[in-house]
């Protein structure tokens, strides 16, 4: 891991990490497209490791873009580096990988090889169902990626890394600031949402704060059995005994605090979810995981069952994007130009949202985008582009994807 050895070796590594950069990715300050740098690839590479084995390597400041949150007016900031600091960063996160993947906990699933959202919902479905548990403790962080405390995070990479230039070159990045509305900012805190680093150092960060603290010291002093479930900054905690529940959303406010991170107070509570509470007619509450709503509902058989259904906040987000797209392209396009990218939409809904128990939703959604998209093909002039039969027509003869099950939450 020792960056000012084997240059040969570090070339290759750089340009691995150069040939897995989309062409299609915002650019920097700098200005630099990937086509740009590839153009004199071998040199630049050669450049770049003789800088970086010399410390004159510094990396630049953060281009920061301010996009839509949950396609509500609230805006959220997107990080966009420079490309070949992109570059780095990505061969930074190889070695943060393969010192970190093996450390990390079970409870833990975003960002990582082969533990994507659906195997949180899935574990976490499961685990609802195979135990008994009372609450649901349905945890916010209060702007978890942008209040991490550099000095804190380095550490703990200091605990297992001891290469002190590799150690360096993370508090350059930390330091290298962010260029908002023309104004450079630095700050002792934050990793800016879409570096190619921030996902592994945030979940550094969360290892040693969360999981490490709630499997090793939270569950020994639990009556009931817990278990946690987080995709980075999105978690939830399932408890048996709802005292543990009240004890643990405590002790968990105190822990973040000690490491200089909030909980939203307002947004995480502590949700009543039991089956067994439901059928003696007490009522029991929801909760949000990954852009599904986890409820209690009735099986064929007339048991009471967990069952997930599209978060009612995402799907009406989903449907604004399709209404703000389509206002857009139609003005411009014809149908037929239209329709590919539009099935490729639904396609995408199906493929994230086709889970078991939620097809009901699926389908409202397909059919709520597509009056969407008729009502806009409509607006282009005075005069209705088209009936509603004739619409009917092309859909009979181009049809819209059928909704499916892609993901089975349900244990074979």
């Amino acid at each position: 891991m020792r960056l000012q050895s084997g240059a040969r070796h570090n070339e290759e590594s750089l340009r691995s990490c150069f040939e897995n950069l989309s062409s299609s990715k915002a650019i920097g300050i700098d200005g630099v497209t990937k086509e740009e740098y590839g153009r004199n690839l071998s040199p630049n590479l050669r450049n770049l490791v003789n800088r970086m084995r010399q410390m004159s390597y510094r990396p630049g400041p953060v281009r920061e873009v301010l996009i839509p949150k949950d396609g509500t007016t609230k805006l959220r900031p997107l990080g966009i580096s420079n490309l070949e600091d992109k570059i780095v960063q990505s061969m930074y996160t190889r070695l943060l990988e393969s010192i970190y993947e093996p450390l990390f906990l079970g409870c833990s699933y975003g960002f990582r090889p082969g533990r994507g959202c659906h195997h949180a919902v899935r574990d976490l479905y499961n685990s609802i169902h195979d135990n008994l548990y009372s609450t649901v403790i349905d945890v916010d962080l209060e702007n978890f990626f942008g209040t991490i405390n550099h000095k804190i995070l380095e550490n703990f990479l200091r605990e297992k890394i001891k290469d002190e230039r590799f150690i360096r070159y993370i508090i350059r990045m930390f330091k290298a600031g962010i260029l908002s509305q023309g104004e450079l900012k630095t700050s002792d805190e934050g990793v800016p949402q879409g570096s190619i680093c921030s996902p592994i150092l945030s979940n550094i960060m969360a290892h040693f704060v969360i999981d490490v603290w709630f499997e090793f010291t939270v569950k020994k002093h639990c009556i009931g059995k817990t278990e946690m479930f987080r995709y980075a900054d999105d978690l939830v905690i399932c408890c048996e005994n709802p005292r543990d529940a009240e004890r643990i959303k405590t002790a968990l406010e105190n822990r973040l605090d000690r490491f200089e991170l909030t909980i939203n107070k307002e947004k995480t509570k502590l949700v009543p979810f039991s089956r067994f509470q439901k059928r003696q007619g007490k009522p029991q509450g929801t909760f949000d995981f990954l852009g599904f709503t986890f409820y209690i509902g009735k099986s064929r058989k007339g048991r009471y069952v967990t069952k997930v259904k599209t978060s009612g906040k995402k799907l009406n987000s989903k449907l604004k994007r399709v209404s703000d797209w389509a206002k857009r392209v139609c003005n411009v396009f014809k149908l037929k130009q239209i329709w590919p990218a539009f099935i490729a939409k639904l396609r995408g809904h199906i493929n994230y949202y086709g889970v078991s128990f939620n097809l009901e939703c699926v389908k409202s959604f397909i059919y709520r985008a597509n009056r969407i998209l008729f009502k806009w093909l409509n607006r282009r002039s005075q005069r209705r582009s088209y009936s509603w039969a004739k619409y009917l027509k092309y859909m009979e003869t181009f049809p819209l994807p059928e909704p499916k099950v892609v993901h089975s939450l349900i244990k074979s």
